[in-house]
């Protein structure tokens, strides 16, 4: 008898068959790729383990993009501060392992001495760092201030060493907000020598978000934007017209890429319809929902389609534009 994950996973081959075999390129490089602890519930509908070696990392992707080459940026993340020294020991050795396809960040809390992080990332041959609001001390996190989860001195300590920061915004409104626009300014304006990636498409899930915060970035040679389970065509969109399709880095976020569902914009915000939601089951007819990852790929194409994207513009988008960014880092491996 087929199981649950083999019919899930022919599903998402035929989609990718039927609808993107022609649109994703042969290399793809992930840009947001999580490795999350044991600990860690790792959420997924098909295909998620826990990534003890090169080929796990591999398992992952195949479902989303079969029979590519590929190449990742891997994100440590525990939600158990105690475990983060592991996570990252583990995240830095499948970037060490991987014979210059990967790459790793370093995973930072808001109250790490900035000198420590220095030697940390140093040792480690990551890329830079991430931080992530669960560890603001500000509350709720979710509306959070940039400081209280990205400390200046911790940015201060990225433009000295030339290191990329990956920044999942937060507060309601994420780019559109008045404050958030003030840090990323004061920040990539203050600190030239780094370089900032937001992910999600600036968490622009609402894409009227990302249409009315990037013209006040657009000047920032220093920001990019990583757009890791964004299924809105727009938020893309309005990234590659204001900031310039360079900018942009395909990332999968797995394993959230591999749950059913997807991520809508709804009024002022968004919701993330998810497998146990009954709205599968409304209209004429049941609904056959597909992975995150496969509705965020669709996204792309159609953005892409939108934009006029030559094959060129696309594989930069997969590819290109990611080695940019992080090419001296997998060169140095």
């Amino acid at each position: 008898m087929e199981s649950r994950e083999d019919r899930l996973r022919a599903d998402a081959h035929a989609l990718f068959d039927r609808e993107l075999a022609s649109f994703v390129p042969d290399r793809v490089f992930d840009a947001h790729f999580e490795i999350w602890d044991d600990a860690t519930r790792m959420a997924g509908s098909v295909d998620v383990v826990i990534p003890t070696k090169l080929a796990d990392l591999s398992t992952g992707l195949e479902v989303l993009h079969p029979g590519r080459q590929f190449g990742a940026a891997l994100i440590p993340f525990s939600y158990e501060r105690q475990r983060l020294e592991a996570t990252n020991a583990w995240s830095t050795q499948l970037a060490a392992d991987s014979g210059g396809a990967c790459c790793s960040y370093f995973f930072v809390t808001p109250d790490d001495d900035p000198e420590w992080v220095r030697d940390q990332v140093r040792a480690s041959g990551a890329i830079g760092y991430k931080s992530y609001h669960t560890y603001a001390a500000e509350k709720p996190t979710f509306q959070s201030s940039i400081p209280g989860y990205m400390p200046e001195s911790l940015v201060r300590v990225a433009d000295q060493e030339g290191w990329v920061i990956n920044m999942h915004l937060v507060r309601s409104r994420a780019v559109a907000d008045p404050e958030n626009i003030h840090w990323l300014r004061h920040y990539c304006q203050t600190y030239p020598n780094m370089t900032l990636v937001l992910s999600h498409s600036a968490r622009g899930f609402n894409p009227e978000h990302n249409l009315v915060g990037l013209p006040q970035l657009a000047d920032l040679e220093n920001l990019y934007f990583d757009t890791s389970v964004n299924c809105e065509p727009t938020a893309h969109e309005a990234i590659i017209r204001i900031m310039g399709p360079q900018r942009l880095l395909y990332g999968t976020d797995y394993p959230c890429s591999h749950v059913i569902g997807k991520y809508l914009a709804l009024g002022d915000s968004f919701i993330v319809l998810e497998e146990d939601h009954p709205v599968w089951e409304v209209g004429h007819a049941q609904l056959t929902p597909a992975l995150v990852g496969m509705e965020h790929l669709r996204s792309l194409k159609w953005a892409c389609w939108a934009q006029g994207f030559s094959d060129g513009q696309v594989e930069d988008l997969f590819w290109g534009n990611a080695q940019r960014v992080f090419g001296r880092f997998l060169k140095a491996r």
